[in-house]
Parts: structure tokens; C-alpha cells; sequence
């Protein structure tokens, strides 16, 4: 598609310069023929301003290189995914449900992208934030969590998994296992199996996760209006209520 459009507009300059060329040769004023060609061009131009606008963004994106073909991009507004085509128009992505988005380029010059594919290599750091509850041995949670980590084969071996402790939480002491995978798509992947191995591993080793609790109080019946009640039958009610 680029180089057919590069094409066209090589011989669309071919035929206006051999135009002009042929006009003074035959001593006629070319004059009348620029100012013609350039009304036509503001016309065209405020016309095609989008196509424009896209058509200059994507001789930026070619020139700058935010991005490159097989990258996995995460753009500001939410769209996550494998670039697949970048195009003088628009840039394709692929999601992680198959399904594949054309993007306009002057949409990704002025977006915020964050290339999860750049750096130094392709590798991806993931994070599993775990919370156990107080009074737990925070060693002995460490020492799981790494033995979780290093047996998990989509987990990198260098960089070293290593865990933090976080903070305080409201009900929780709130820790983070970091750990490395090849490829950025594997992030979800990877991130199920090691919550699902926390997990059970957790309960093996009776290493509480808490959650939130709510008790509820009544302090007393609400008095029915719509008609008289004896109090023999609210005793009877608080006497259903307390067995």
C-alpha cells in the first residue's frame, strides 16, 4: 500500500512538472496555471486534511520508530496489543482476543504508547500482589513465594524473582512477587498460573488470605404501624430471634 501511494504521487508530480515544462516551451504564461493549481490545492487540501494529517503522522512514525512490526504496544486510551502493520494511513494491532484494531496515525502521533516489547531485550517484568493476614511468619512467606516463582517454567531464571514487602494494609500485610517472562503476551498467562499455585499453596500451609467482614447489629424490632401488635407477640418474636 505505501508504495503504491509513492507510486501515485511520483507520477502525479512526473505530469505536473512536464506540463509546466511543455507550457513554457511553447511560450504560453504559466502563471494562470499555478494560481489554478493552487486554489485546487487549498481545496483539496481542506478537504483531505484528515487523510493529510494521517499521511504526515506516518512519515513521523516511519522517521521516529516509536514502534516496530511484532512490538506489543499499550496506548493511552486502553488499546493493548501486537502491532502487526504500520502503514502510511494507520498501524494495525492484534489483541489478546484475536480481533484486530486499524488505528489512524494521527491518532497514535499524539497518543501516549508504551512499548512493552523495547529496552534492552523483549523480556517483561510481571507482578502478583499478595496479601496474608497479621501475625503471619513474613520469611516463610517469602520462602514460598520463590519456591512458587522458580518452579513455574515461564518464569525467567535471570533476572532473579524476587519478592517485596509492600506495606500495611487495612487487614493485610501486603507483599509483591516480581518475576520476569520472555514475551509481554505472556503476561496473563503467567499471572493465572502463579495465583492459582499461591493459592493452593497457601492453604497447604495454612497461611491465612484475609477478606473483608462485615457484622451486622439490630438493636431493637421495628414497631409495626399498620396494626396493633400485643406484647406477648414481641416477646414471642425476640424469643424466635434469640434461638
Amino acid at each position: 500500500m505505501t508504495i503504491t501511494l509513492f507510486d501515485n504521487l511520483t507520477k502525479v508530480l512526473l505530469v505536473a512538472v512536464a506540463a509546466y515544462t511543455v507550457l513554457v516551451i511553447w511560450g504560453g504564461d504559466p502563471r494562470g496555471l499555478l494560481t489554478a493549481g493552487g486554489i485546487v490545492g487549498i481545496a483539496v487540501g481542506f478537504a483531505a486534511k484528515d487523510t493529510l494529517a494521517n499521511l504526515f503522522a506516518g512519515a513521523f512514525i516511519f522517521a521516529d520508530s516509536p514502534y516496530e512490526i511484532g512490538d506489543f504496544i499499550t496506548l493511552d486510551t486502553g488499546e493493548r496489543g501486537m502491532v502487526t502493520r504500520i502503514g502510511i494511513r494507520s498501524t494495525r494491532l492484534l489483541t489478546r482476543d484475536d480481533v484486530e484494531i486499524t488505528i489512524p496515525n494521527a491518532l497514535m502521533g499524539n497518543a501516549k504508547i508504551t512499548n512493552e516489547s523495547g529496552g534492552p531485550h523483549v523480556k517483561y517484568r510481571i507482578r502478583a500482589q499478595v496479601g496474608v493476614a497479621y501475625g503471619s511468619d513474613v520469611d516463610r512467606v517469602r520462602e514460598i513465594l520463590m519456591e512458587i516463582a522458580a518452579a513455574d517454567p515461564l518464569v525467567c531464571a535471570e533476572p532473579e524473582p524476587r519478592v517485596r514487602f509492600r506495606g500495611f494494609g487495612a487487614s493485610a500485610l501486603d507483599l509483591e512477587l516480581l518475576a520476569w517472562i520472555d514475551e509481554p503476551v505472556l503476561r496473563g498467562r503467567v499471572l493465572d498460573g502463579l495465583y492459582t499455585t499461591i493459592y493452593k499453596r497457601f492453604a497447604q500451609e495454612e497461611i491465612e488470605i484475609p477478606f473483608a467482614k462485615r457484622d451486622v447489629y439490630v438493636k431493637e424490632l421495628p414497631v409495626r404501624t399498620s396494626e396493633a401488635v400485643s406484647p406477648a407477640a414481641i416477646e414471642d418474636d425476640r424469643g424466635m430471634i434469640e434461638e
